[in-house]
């Protein structure tokens, strides 16, 4: 099978690629990647039309090269993604965090209480409304951890994982289940669930199970 990978930050692929390394590793992963789209919207502050079509592009070529299925991993584009799915149906295409949702309700049930953890400003703004439509009973609770990110950038694994960690730990006391939003918070998983003892969900791992499920 041939999964194409798609994102809008170099940052994304390390961890997309060790989960299909260690979940799927007989998968054929193809990247590319438009990494000025998130400075993009940094700058315009909301989603421009103009990003559709970009998405649009990249994914029509995907499928052009015989993708089995198309996973982006650019949390904060959510209808651009939607966009795609239509205009390649049947052909499967993912938003990064729709199967983390799915495993929030079947961890915590269809009234669980959510932290969402993100490090990017703008996934907070088109993220929440997936949680609401794709499961309307989820209580859910956001945090930015935005020096996670400062850090992260800087090359500083370890103090972004600390600074994510600190945030989550200081507002997800009285969630059920944590959800990760952006595929580079992966790597503090592990120190997010021993700071809070709270399940952990990150988008690499819920993708890839999923992928693999409609794929075998």
């Amino acid at each position: 099978m041939r999964i194409s990978l798609i994102h809008a930050l170099p940052i994304s692929i390390a961890p997309v690629a060790e989960a299909f390394n260690r979940l799927w590793p007989d998968a054929d992963t193809v990247n590319l990647t438009d990494d000025a789209l998130a400075g993009d919207l940094a700058a315009a502050g909301s989603l421009q039309p103009g990003m559709t079509d970009r998405f649009l592009q990249l994914a029509r070529y995907s499928a052009s090269t015989g993708a089995d299925a198309i996973l982006f991993t650019c949390s904060a584009f959510g209808p651009c993604i939607e966009a795609c799915a239509q205009d390649l149906a049947p052909l499967p295409v993912l938003k990064p965090n729709e199967a983390m949702i799915e495993e929030c309700v079947a961890i915590g049930g269809p009234e669980a209480r959510v932290g969402l953890l993100a490090t990017f400003q703008p996934t907070l703004v088109t993220m929440p409304p997936e949680f609401t439509t794709a499961a309307p009973g989820l209580k859910l609770q956001t945090a930015l951890a935005t020096k996670a990110l400062d850090a992260l950038i800087a090359g500083d694994r370890e103090g972004h994982d600390l600074a994510a960690a600190d945030v989550a730990a200081e507002t997800f006391a009285a969630c059920d289940v944590i959800a990760l939003a952006q595929f580079s918070l992966s790597s503090a998983a592990e120190m997010i669930a021993e700071r809070t003892g709270k399940p952990v969900l990150t988008t690499p791992d819920t993708a890839v199970r999923k992928l693999r499920r409609l794929l075998s």
